[in-house]
């Protein structure tokens, strides 16, 4: 079945979730997080996820501003920067400024351009998304973004993915969706899409019931996998 529609997750995906520490710390007045920012990034990221995987199993959601506040505290704690509240307001207004990796807007426009559908859907809260879709750009090759607090429930959730169907319709073969996330690559194809992960850190393939039907190392590539 032909590739219709095309899907990104966001954080990690198309926006680089590193960037908010990385230029921190290139900044002048955060002399601490020059020699940490890449264990304080890497920190903040696993629990981030680890966070909204809690919240979904317990049935504890709140929006992902919050579940980004809180991963970042530990973050900061576990790197003993926590009394550093400058820096922290500085992270935080950084990550809604998140740069995009440097193949994704040609990557979009090329899919445009081959008249498919694209979207995001992410776990990330509306205001969040829009912020980084404004900042890298992209508003104008994506058709939608869609959140998930329309259904108040954290990936990998069935409900997620049903955001997809409910917007764009099609047979869910029809869909290539991808994401940095192994196991959100994973739930998407034991949904029934087609996926692709992008494992930009050369990570191995998670221990799950269900795989990618692609690996990719960026989305350079990401075009011709969907037959644009």
């Amino acid at each position: 079945m032909p590739i219709t529609t095309c899907i990104f997750d966001a954080y990690g995906t198309l926006f680089d979730v590193a960037a908010a520490a990385r230029q921190a710390a290139a900044e002048p007045g955060h002399d601490a997080l020059r020699d940490t920012w890449p264990a304080l990034a890497n920190h903040w990221r696993l629990k981030q996820l680890q966070y909204t995987w809690l919240r979904a199993i317990t049935d504890a959601h709140t929006d992902f501003w919050k579940v980004t506040q809180n991963g970042l505290d530990w973050a900061l704690e576990a790197t003993e920067l926590d009394g550093n509240a400058a820096l922290r307001q500085r992270l935080l207004d950084l990550y809604w400024e998140l740069q995009a990796y440097p193949e994704v807007p040609d990557m979009l426009r090329a899919l445009k351009a081959a008249g498919k559908q694209t979207a995001i859907l992410s776990n990330g809260s509306p205001a969040m998304l829009d912020g980084a879709v404004q900042s890298a750009g992209i508003g104008d090759v994506l058709d939608d973004v869609l959140s998930v607090e329309s259904v108040g429930i954290f990936k990998p959730d069935a409900r997620v993915y049903d955001l997809v169907q409910d917007r764009f319709g099609g047979l869910r073969d029809e869909v290539l969706f991808v994401s940095s996330n192994g196991w959100d690559a994973a739930g998407a194809s034991g949904y029934g899409f087609t996926t692709a992960w992008v494992n930009r850190a050369g990570e191995p393939m998670d221990r799950l019931p269900w795989t990618p039907a692609h690996v990719l190392s960026d989305l350079t590539t990401f075009p011709q996998l969907a037959g644009a």
